[in-house]
């Protein structure tokens, strides 16, 4: 990833700016199991960085 991830964890939100999606697009790959690997807070959906970071390097590596 050329941009700097956040130090903090990322929201849904976040997340679908960061990379240029619609938030929907978030949740339909944390259901089908293919996205980034998120966690709860309470009922709040978050994403650690670096988890965000080797889930789009994977990506990368399997689109070459």
């Amino acid at each position: 990833m050329r941009r700097p991830l956040p130090t903090r964890y990322l929201t849904p939100v976040d997340l679908a700016d960061l990379l240029g999606v619609p938030v929907e697009t978030v949740y339909q790959w944390r259901r089908k199991g293919t996205g980034p690997r998120g966690f709860r807070v309470g009922r709040h959906l978050r994403f650690d960085p670096e988890d965000v970071r080797t889930w789009v390097e994977s990506q990368m590596e399997g689109a070459a």
